[in-house]
Formats: structure tokens, C-alpha cells, sequence
């Protein structure tokens, strides 16, 4: 954990991780091709609403780069490889800036967690657009995102997170309430992505219906053990 555990919870670090993992799966969609070029813009353009408070920060030029990125790879997006590999680079700026703000381990986690649970919920969103999509991409990420959300869970439960919390060692301000909370969205992220898997299973379309109305919980909740565990340690 950082030493200082208030720039983990600064808003700023928390939406330029959020940034940097929707333009890395923007990236990943578009250079594997199984989606059309408009969730590649979709998915480009909320990275980049999304990144915009860390790009108007003073001295944020990875953030600035980040986002110019974003905007080349949104021009140009008729070539998937090429914007792809913007997309990644935008991705990988925005990254760097948030460990300027919550060190690298913390950063990278996030991003992983964020960009995978609000992925997959715009991916599950698109198969409404195009329903005679393969759901084997869908069913890959929500997986992923299965196990994207271990390491940021666990770094917020080591010596000076959650834990401490829960042994009164850190004052929530709520007796400990606000890390039982936190445990509920640990534990209610996992049985949503259970419960989209098992849906998913399905062959008729109001199955993805169903998938797609549980990735809107699931992100939800999936925001509560970062944002919850940032607020609460901050």
C-alpha cells in the first residue's frame, strides 16, 4: 500500500485507472476484430470523458498523450490493427498517470478491475445492437473479469486496508460497517459473475438480456470494493 493512503482514494487517480483500462479494452477489441467499429468508438470515447479530469490537471501530460491517443485511434479506427495499437498506448499513458498518484501496484490493479467490469458490461450492452454476435468474446471477459478483481481486492485487505478496518486498528467513521459493506461487494461481485456465466449458458437471446442486466449490477458492485475500500482507507 502507499505510504500515504489519501491518493488512493484522490477521485482523480481513481478515473484516470478507470480510463486507462476501458482504452486498453478498446485496444484488445478492436485489434481482435470480433466487434464492429462502432463499440470501438463506444468504448474510445467514454475512456476519454471519463479520463478527462486527469487531462486538464496541471502537468498531466502522460494523461494529455493518453488522450490524444484516443482521439487519433477514433479517426483511423477503419484500421483495426493500427488503432488497436493506439488504443493500448492511450491505455498505457493514462496507467503511468495514475501511478504518479497511487503507486504502480495499486494503479495497475484498478485499472485492470475497472476497465474489465465496465468492459464487459458495454460489451454485454452491444450484443443488444448486434445480436447475431459470437458470445464467446462476452463469455472470455466476464471470466477475465472473474479473476481481474482478486489482486485489487487483496491489496486492500493487507496490513493498513480492510483488515485494519474490521480490528478497529482504522476508524471508518461507521464501527467497521463500512468494511462488512465492502465485503458484501466482494462477495456479491463474484455470485453476479457467477449467475452471468450460468446465464450466458442459454441459447435463447432473452438470455443475454438477462447477462447484460446482471453486468449493470455487477459493475455497481464491482465499483463498491474499489471505491468503497479507497474511501474508506482515504
Amino acid at each position: 500500500m502507499p505510504a500515504d493512503l489519501q491518493t488512493i482514494a484522490d477521485p482523480r487517480f481513481v478515473l484516470l485507472a478507470w480510463a486507462a483500462g476501458l482504452a486498453l479494452v478498446a485496444g484488445l477489441v478492436s485489434l481482435s476484430e470480433v466487434v464492429g467499429r462502432g463499440f470501438t468508438w463506444l468504448t474510445a470515447a467514454t475512456a476519454g470523458v471519463i479520463g478527462l479530469a486527469g487531462v486538464l490537471a496541471e502537468n498531466a501530460w502522460w494523461a494529455r498523450i493518453g488522450a490524444a491517443a484516443l482521439i487519433i485511434g477514433v479517426i483511423w479506427a477503419s484500421n483495426r490493427p493500427f488503432a488497436g495499437a493506439v488504443f493500448v498506448l492511450a491505455g498505457v499513458a493514462y496507467l503511468i498517470e495514475a501511478s504518479f498518484l497511487g503507486g504502480w501496484s495499486l494503479a495497475l490493479t484498478a485499472t485492470l478491475s475497472l476497465g474489465g467490469v465496465t468492459g464487459e458490461m458495454l460489451l454485454g450492452h452491444w450484443y443488444l445492437v448486434q445480436p447475431g454476435l459470437s458470445r464467446s468474446p462476452l463469455v472470455e471477459m466476464v471470466r477475465w473479469t472473474g479473476v481481474l478483481w482478486l489482486p485489487e481486492a487483496a491489496l486492500l485487505l493487507v496490513p493498513e486496508g480492510m483488515v485494519s478496518v474490521w480490528n478497529g486498528t482504522i476508524d471508518d467513521g461507521y464501527a467497521g460497517m463500512l468494511g462488512w459493506f465492502w465485503a458484501a461487494c466482494v462477495i456479491t461481485t463474484i455470485g453476479l459473475l457467477a449467475a452471468t456465466l450460468i446465464a450466458l449458458r442459454e441459447r435463447e437471446y432473452a438470455a443475454v438480456m438477462a447477462a447484460t442486466g446482471l453486468l449493470y449490477l455487477a459493475i455497481l458492485t464491482g465499483f463498491g470494493i474499489d471505491l468503497v475500500g479507497r474511501a474508506t482507507l482515504g
